[in-house]
């Protein structure tokens, strides 16, 4: 709708507000101001200005950085619903759409009068439906999912702000997208990131593309092609001061511009993805965007990188350079990160081998990856990915560059070498599919690596509180990448776990419900592991002597595990021809996986008892007979589960005590805990008629032989004296 006065058209200033991702502002206020836009002031994740309505349409067209530009109808102040009502009934909402669309009404901000939104946007809409039903109108239905108009409003610092909605579904959404990876990239977003790149329209490529919107985003800006022309509707479309003829002829300039622009543009765009399906992805969204011509797509992994560009001519002649901007991906769980730091250490070698003289901007919520690029960056700027805060680094690769000869942690990799020489050879001689390569040999380098056939498990150790956080997680990560380097191990198949250093076995915590399980051998015994989902993996590999020991002197015995866990130790005794197991742990969890184990090895029947229950308390009630037993109890447990406390220096005599009840005249009992230091009560146990033997050199595996504490085991029998009587 237009004014005039005698016939001519009068200009009429309204306020406006555009909405943005938190980072953002300071680019939508520039663009705005190229716009026309007048009084323009940021504030976070939006920037308010005032204009004519032409202004509102040419950001709704424009607007590369807007999530959504609304038009702001009325503010007031608000203490209590009632203030909201009496607010919202106020404005002339008849001369805005009619009875017969629907409406939706979105509210956010709380107060102590309105703390659900939903009420909020409640009474608002009853404002609403009550003007139009006090003035003889029909009343607006709504439509929450696909309004003809939506009302806006928002509650804060006293003050409640109703808006309507011109852009209709948000404005970052270019309606190009055929297809998707997993963490596509917001376009206002990758906006921001070629803006804050300086690309000035020079070649450019984007390693790891994705569905390919950095390159169709960049397409656009070359092309001068308006990021909202391909969009079918407005919220603007229903409203009744809209003005079509003003919206058409602002549309048919756009198309002029964006047709003479895509006739002249000679733009380079190039990108790379590892994955073909998302790369067919990329091309079906460039081809929807109308620029799949200006775009060279390229099967690549960022491994094997090079640069696109034509060598120069001769030698006196200068290699033409672009710029390269991307968004790799960044996980969100530690976990994630060993396969990420390799791919960020190869882009970095990739950038200095091959790209001299490139400029490169990458964005990442991880400083961390950023830091295995090894480029020193000219500029840094602050982004949002939603609610994730990110980092964007402009980098500068100098002409002399060369891909770096300096081995990450090189300490740690010379360790890492000298003990894979000798422990290669020992395990393939042993059979075993799993060992421990590493254990903190040093210092700077906290941290357990296990192998399991072609995975690696690193299992960090908490650092001394003195050491600051930044610093010990950087040697975390260059450890990682010197171990994938060193082992030749997928990026894909290293497994990075957090514990703490602690006294016993952990908690078996949970860490996803994901179900990875993958079977090893160990001196004949087939084993159910799982690297991914557990604090611990199923199989405590020190313990490997120990379980080869219980096999070799099970035969014809009757065999008792106690604090079972996954029963790799049952394991070994039946195949070494045990006439009867017990297995007992208090987890669900870990029988059931003890009873796999022993499928897996063919080892069933009536013969194979499994029982839940709190072993200590389950010892104080049971009353069979046994040969041998093995007991490894957990250095100190609280669990809930658990009628009482047990710490295995406090309580281990009375354990003891127990299981000489069960124990055969001529039998068995080999104990072991975690307990640095543990000290037997000898003299109790001769008390109660029993000797011990320490073994613990005998039952720590070469690759725990620098461990002086991993463990300590004893035999335990019938004192002489006992067995007399």
């Amino acid at each position: 709708m237009r004014h005039y006065f005698y016939g001519i058209p009068v200009s009429v200033m309204k306020e406006f507000f555009a909405t943005c991702p938190k980072g953002l502002e300071n680019l939508l206020a520039d663009e705005l101001t190229t716009l026309g836009a007048e009084q323009i002031r940021e504030t976070v994740a939006g920037v308010h200005f005032k204009g004519e309505l032409a202004i509102g349409y040419k950001a709704c067209l424009w607007s590369r950085f807007a999530s959504r530009i609304v038009l702001v109808l009325s503010e007031f102040q608000m203490n209590d619903d009632l203030d909201l009502y009496l607010g919202a009934h106020t404005i002339p909402w008849e001369e805005h759409f009619s009875g017969t669309a629907t409406i939706a009404v979105d509210f956010t901000g709380t107060n102590p009068a309105i703390r659900n939104t939903q009420y909020g946007a409640l009474k608002i809409k009853d404002a609403i439906v009550d003007r139009f039903t006090k003035r003889g109108h029909v009343r607006p239905d709504i439509d929450k999912k696909s309004p003809d108009i939506r009302i806006m409003a928002h509650l804060g610092k006293g003050k409640a702000n109703i808006t309507l909605d011109l852009s209709g579904p948000a404005l970052h959404q270019r309606f190009y997208r055929q297809g998707t990876g997993e963490a596509p990239l917001k376009e206002n977003l990758a906006c921001a990131m070629i803006a804050r790149s300086g690309w000035a329209g020079e070649p450019m490529m984007d390693p790891m593309c994705g569905s390919g919107t950095l390159l169709i985003e960049a397409a656009f800006i070359a092309a001068d092609m308006a990021p909202a022309l391909r969009r079918e509707r407005f919220g603007f479309d229903r409203w009744l001061q809209h003005d079509g003829e003003l919206w058409q002829s602002l549309m048919m300039e756009a198309q002029v511009r964006a047709k003479r622009g895509m006739q002249r543009c000679e733009v380079k765009l190039f990108g790379c993805d590892a994955d073909t399906r998302v790369l067919m992805k990329a091309r079906d969204n460039a081809k929807a965007a109308g620029v799949v011509h200006l775009i060279t797509f390229k099967q690549a992994d960022v491994t094997a990188l090079e640069n696109p560009l034509p060598p120069a001519a001769n030698e006196d002649e200068a290699r033409q350079v672009g710029m390269l901007i991307s968004n790799p991906p960044y996980g969100e769980r530690l976990g994630e990160f060993p396969a990420l730091l390799e791919v960020h250490q190869a882009l970095g070698d990739a950038l200095r081998r091959s790209f001299q003289g490139w400029r490169v901007s990458i964005l990442s919520a991880s400083p961390e990856l950023l830091s295995c690029l090894r480029l020193r960056a000219d500029k840094q700027y602050r982004l949002f990915n939603g609610a994730l805060e990110c980092q964007l680094r402009n980098y500068q690769i100098a002409l002399d560059s060369v891909a770096s000869q300096k081995e990450v942690a090189q300490d740690f990799a010379n360790r890492l070498r000298k003990n894979l020489k000798t422990l290669e050879k020992w395990a393939s001689k042993e059979n075993l599919d799993c060992y421990r390569i590493y254990d903190a040999d040093l210092p700077e380098y906290n941290a357990a690596i296990d192998r399991y056939k072609d995975y690696l498990v690193v299992q960090e150790y908490a650092a001394p509180k003195d050491i600051p956080v930044q610093k010990t997680r950087q040697r975390l990560l260059d450890m990682v990448q010197a171990a994938i380097k060193v082992t030749g191990m997928d990026g894909e198949k290293v497994i990075l776990k957090v514990r703490e250093r602690q006294e016993g076995k952990q908690q078996y915590q949970k860490l996803s419900e994901e179900q990875h399980r993958m079977e090893v051998q160990e001196y004949g015994a087939r084993l159910w592991v799982n690297l991914y989902d557990y604090l611990d993996t199923g199989l405590f590999l020190d313990h490997r002597q120990t379980r080869r020991m219980l096999g070799q002197m099970a035969k014809g015995k009757r065999f008792l595990n106690l604090f079972a866990y996954t029963g790799s130790a049952t394991v070994h005794a039946g195949l070494g021809g045990a006439s009867e197991t017990t297995t007992v742990d208090m987890s669900h969890t870990y029988l059931n996986w003890a009873q796999d184990n022993m499928r897996l090895n063919s080892l069933v029947g009536r013969q194979h008892k499994f029982v839940q229950a709190d072993c200590l308390k389950w010892l104080s009630e049971a009353d069979g007979q046994y040969d041998l037993i093995f007991i490894d109890p957990p250095t100190f447990s609280n669990s809930k589960r658990m009628d009482e406390s047990f710490d295995v220096q406090r309580d281990h005599l009375v354990l003891m005590q127990h299981l000489k009840r069960l124990l055969a005249a001529d039998g068995t009992l080999v104990f072991s805990n975690n307990k640095r230091h543990f000290k037997m009560d000898l003299a109790g146990l001769e008390a109660a008629g029993l000797k011990a033997q320490n073994i613990t050199g005998k039952t720590r595996p070469k690759d725990f032989e620098r461990n002086q504490h991993i463990h300590n085991c004893w035999i335990i029998t019938h004192a002489p004296e006992a067995s007399a009587e």
